[in-house]
């Protein structure tokens, strides 16, 4: 039974108004029950917390569901151009409270579960996070749908429906160990499974030339099964489409290969096909050639393309008559957009249907696969750019195979032999690779950048040749994330203070936050926003304290750094800074200090040993740290176990400041955007300073000793990592990481380690709580520029030649006649 709750215990949240119709609390209540005891079976004597989850969850989707309909009459009806987004992942993290903002029936829930003497938040707590994604590429993936349904696009976002996640991660004795993430176990209320649009895929077979045209026979054959997730906009009535493939092999899958007394293992067999779509791959920006990632990059493709070009012969501007679909009218109609290359297949296969299936001349069918398509780079790491070996796609997808060769051959018609062996989607060498990012750049209309930085690397770097044959395609996409999750869900309280002062229309057009500037001397503004942050500080403290036994000082500054682990994603150099701060602290025991706790959090790909170790020297660095009785609450070290969205949701709420991150080559997650997924308004000030891997280290010879004999300090650190100062029980532990940073580290380290000193120096300067709210204050309303609304208004425009609606659909059904 819920516990009473005084005002002060309830959820904020800001007032906006429900959409009208969606009932009151009594409906709610009773659309319980009735799933409860309906849908699930149980009464109140038997059901468990997870029942009363699942029949929440359907009560809410339930006011889904007449929208979401309603929603794909009107582009039936209205046929606008639609947007594909392509990507394996999908990091979407929990749906039931992000359901619930954007329908605006919060508030109503909450007082109908109170009623029935349970808790919102427990329940909220039950949910898997969905594993679908890994990282940011995938919560960018995420955040764009909900934007582009905010937005009123028609837009479809299509990937894997992976039955395990990456995986759940485990730290014991300081070491990271990998279990499944079974994240389907309970089943999902979300998804509807669609077998009536099943669709085959095709695999290996022989190419045929003959007088009709090109045949691919002799294949075997997947089926791709559809699961479709609602995707609401905010308050506009409309409910976009996540469709999500699921590997089935069909029915006569290799029975033809055994006699009767082999049916079970013929049965058995069908695995092989299924595994597809069995596990999301961990991505440590390291490319590994696997067959099964390449069946799966495949997959997702064949089967997205398949239904898209179904959609569009089934509309007015395709024709229901499909002998007379006019396929030069595909790209004013489809706009399909690459989230890296990990879809690029697209345009081979485009090409395949237009060309083989279609009948359209060569030259036609490559005006429309470019005009088409566009491409999305995330990584300017060469180790990590896609690049497969010619033989393995001979093997595989053999036509696909011919089509690139001919790509590469007519459309790259380059005099400067150099320039051509640069440019080639076909790199020689021992092993004749595929370069899939080459093949996107050729085979699209737009490449664009994530960030600023990062997109003049492309265009001056990675793809030089590229952009000076056609500066046209090149463009920046500075990422976003939607404020309705990083804001509204999981900050409510400021989300609210906020409100009080500029009203409500900051949650669709996050750019009215600079109307903030004029409360930065506002004491009462002041005094509300340290409110809410220490409040949120607090509740977060005790969470710390109860999963990780450590006490943790509330009025600490949280200095936090989430990413995946990885050698170029500067954690080292975090763990030195940490290292160096603690040194201090010991030397001058009376010295005055800013308490710090530090949180650091994320993965490290199973395979990758020195991600492990450095996972391993930040719990060994916390282990020595957090039980040193000199130190106290002035510095606590946490390793935030098994990051992911709903983990986020918690801490982005407490955190006072991002660790400055220097990665040497910006990329998709780099110096632009390292803060991504965080709320905008829990960005607080922290002074920048210039990398100087990026500036200096890059252009000149790098050695490590050199840092290490003229810096007292770091020699101090290093030293204490070899001697096993952090691992007394181990002294050797720690011998590669330091081998690696003092004899080869790509990512040089040691040359930002003074200036980063320098400037965590500078934020402990300015951490005093007035003047500190108040570049708080100054940084939430520099931060409008940083929601995903605001960059999908730019793709749509810049890239997909479609506008933005405002309008919002009414509720009624449009009935077909």
């Amino acid at each position: 039974m819920a516990a009473p709750r005084s005002d002060s215990e309830k959820r904020k949240q800001i007032s906006v108004r429900g959409i009208a119709g969606l009932g009151d609390v009594a409906e709610v209540r009773k659309s319980f029950n009735r799933h409860l005891h309906f849908t699930l079976v149980k009464d109140r004597n038997v059901a468990t917390p997870r029942d009363y989850f699942f029949a929440l969850a359907h009560a809410v989707r339930d006011h889904l569901v007449g929208r979401w309909i309603r929603t794909q009459q009107y582009y039936y009806e209205r046929d606008p151009k639609r947007i594909y987004y392509l990507s394996l992942e999908f990091y979407m993290g929990r749906t039931l409270q992000n359901t619930m903002v954007n329908l605006g029936m919060q508030n109503v829930c909450d007082e109908a579960i109170y009623q029935l003497g349970l808790d919102l938040e427990e329940l909220e707590e039950i949910e898997e996070d969905a594993g679908l994604g890994n990282g940011g590429l995938g919560r960018l993936a995420a955040c764009f749908l909900d934007s582009m349904a905010t937005l009123g696009l028609a837009a479809y976002g299509y990937g894997i429906r992976y039955e395990f996640g990456i995986f759940n991660q485990k730290i014991l004795d300081g070491w990271q160990v990998e279990e499944a993430d079974d994240w389907l176990r309970y089943g999902n209320p979300w998804e509807k499974a669609r077998p009536e649009y099943m669709l085959p895929v095709h695999f290996y077979g022989r190419v045929e030339h003959t007088a009709e045209g090109v045949k691919w026979i002799d294949t075997q054959v997947v089926l791709a099964m559809p699961y479709d997730t609602p995707v609401p906009g905010y308050k506009n009535n409309t409910v976009n489409t996540m469709r999500l493939w699921s590997a089935k092999a069909p029915n006569d899958f290799n029975l033809q290969e055994f006699n009767v007394g082999d049916y079970i293992e013929a049965v058995l067999d069908r695995n092989l096909a299924e595994n597809i779509s069995r596990v999301l791959y961990p991505n440590d920006n390291f490319f590994e050639g696997k067959e099964l990632r390449l069946k799966q990059e495949y997959f997702v493709v064949a089967a997205t393309l398949q239904d898209i070009i179904r959609r569009f012969k089934s509309s007015n501007f395709g024709s229901r008559d499909p002998v007379r679909t006019c396929f030069e009218t595909f790209p004013d109609k489809v706009a399909i957009q690459l989230n890296d290359t990990h879809p690029a297949l697209s345009i081979p296969e485009l090409m395949r249907i237009l060309v083989d299936v279609e009948k359209m001349e060569w030259e036609k069918a490559w005006e429309v696969t470019k005009r088409t398509c566009a491409y999305t780079n995330h990584t300017v790491l060469p180790e990590a750019l896609e690049r497969w070996p010619v033989t393995m796609f001979e093997k595989l997808l053999p036509r696909h195979l011919e089509i690139i060769y001919t790509i590469n051959q007519r459309h790259l018609d380059v005099r400067d032999l150099d320039r051509l062996r640069r440019m080639s989607v076909i790199e020689e060498g021992d092993c004749k690779r595929i370069n899939m990012a080459h093949l996107c750049v050729i085979g699209s209309h737009a490449v664009n950048g994530v960030a600023r930085i990062h997109s003049e690397i492309v265009k001056n770097s990675v793809f030089k040749d590229f952009y000076e044959m056609e500066p046209e395609k090149f463009q920046n996409k500075t990422n976003g994330i939607t404020p309705r999750r990083w804001l509204l869900l999981c900050n409510p309280g400021l989300a609210g203070v906020i409100a009080e002062k500029i009203g409500e229309d900051f949650v669709t057009d996050l750019s009215q936050l600079k109307k903030l500037l004029d409360f930065v001397d506002d004491e009462v503004f002041i005094r509300d926003v340290a409110k809410v942050k220490q409040e949120n500080k607090l509740k977060f403290s005790a969470y710390l304290e109860e999963t990780y036994k450590v006490k943790i000082n509330p009025s600490s500054m949280f200095d936090v750094h989430v990413k995946r682990i990885h050698e170029y994603k500067r954690q080292l150099l975090n763990c030195l800074h940490i290292i160096t701060l603690y040194n201090r602290m010991r030397k001058d025991p009376s010295k005055s200090f800013v308490p710090r706790t530090v949180m650091i959090g994320g993965k490290a790909a199973p395979g990758y040993y020195m991600a492990k170790m450095i996972i391993k020297l930040i719990t060994s660095i916390g282990d020595v740290i957090n039980n040193d009785p000199y130190i106290g609450d002035r510095l606590k070290v946490i390793f935030l176990e098994n990051y992911r969205v709903s983990f986020a949701e918690k801490g982005k709420t407490a955190k006072g400041v991002d660790s400055l991150k220097l990665p040497p080559l910006p990329a998709g997650g780099s110096v632009n955007r390292d803060r991504s997924p965080a709320a905008p308004a829990q960005r607080e000030a922290t002074p920048r300073t210039e990398p100087a891997t990026a500036c200096t280290s890059l252009l000149c010879r790098y050695n490590a000793r050199e840092y290490y004999e003229r810096i007292p300090e770091l020699r101090q650190a290093i030293d204490q990592l070899s001697s096993g100062f952090f691992s007394p029980k181990d002294p050797g532990c720690f011998r590669d990481v330091v081998n690696m940073l003092m004899n080869h580290d790509r990512f040089k380290v040691f040359a930002d380690y003074q200036a980063y000193m320098e400037c965590q120096g500078r934020v402990d300067q300015l951490y005093r709580p007035r003047e500190w709210t108040k570049k708080v204050i100054k940084n939430i309303a520099s931060s409008g520029k940083f929601s995903s609304d605001r960059t999908i208004t730019e793709y749509a425009r810049e890239i997909w030649g479609v506008e933005p609606s405002a309008k919002e659909l009414s509720r009624g059904l449009l009935v077909h006649t």
